[in-house]
């Protein structure tokens, strides 16, 4: 197994982590919220994660 192979959990795409964001954002009316904030938090870091995950697959 590749080091860099996702983990168990982070089976979502770039598409679908970015799809999230865009929805907490509307949401929560362009203010987040100490929860919120923290949600979108997590998701950013996985949206990356799946970024890096995509770019290495496609190279």
């Amino acid at each position: 197994m590749s080091p860099n192979s996702p983990t168990p959990g982070s089976v979502r795409s770039a598409a679908v982590l970015n799809e999230q964001i865009r929805a907490l954002w509307i949401r929560a009316g362009g203010s987040l919220s100490a929860q919120e904030r923290a949600e979108y938090e997590l998701l950013v870091v996985e949206w990356a994660a799946a970024v890096r995950d995509e770019i290495v697959e496609a190279a």
